[in-house]
């Protein structure tokens, strides 16, 4: 079980690595997006409204049952690649076939938390958006 959790992991730690923007690339979307737990932190201090907090809330519960499906069978898709790597001799068609079944449930995962950003930021007015800016740049 070990081994096939080291696998996993360091096929998807290689393709991510693999797959990554460059440092700037990456800083520069995640300036202008804010994650759950910045807008939970300082919602008083953005002047969150009732409505935006039930709204938030519902997109972050929403979001999680679906990181826990998608993570799910992500993980038995990997078990699969995981088996066929085991073999002495390695079907190299069936094994790639595999890597692209892992590898798009992968990019699903990275999509829906793109997505729940995105609707974060959509549910902010731009006076709250400018206020979260400032709130993360003095934050240690």
């Amino acid at each position: 079980m070990k081994y096939l959790m080291l696998i996993t992991a360091l096929l998807i730690g290689t393709v991510a690595t693999a797959q990554s923007t460059p440092a700037g690339a990456t800083d520069d979307i995640a300036q202008n997006l804010f994650a759950p737990d910045l807008v939970f932190k300082y919602r008083e201090a953005i002047g969150l409204d009732e409505t935006q907090s039930k709204t938030l809330k519902d997109l972050v519960q929403k979001a999680q049952g679906r990181f826990l499906d998608l993570q799910w069978d992500m993980q038995a898709e990997a078990g699969k690649l995981a088996q066929l790597l085991r073999l002495p001799r390695v079907d190299e068609a069936a094994a790639l076939a595999q890597v692209d079944k892992v590898l798009g449930m992968e990019r699903e995962v990275k999509k829906a938390q793109i997505s729940l950003l995105i609707q974060i930021k959509n549910l902010l007015t731009p006076a709250q958006q400018q206020k979260l800016i400032d709130l993360r740049s003095k934050s240690p």
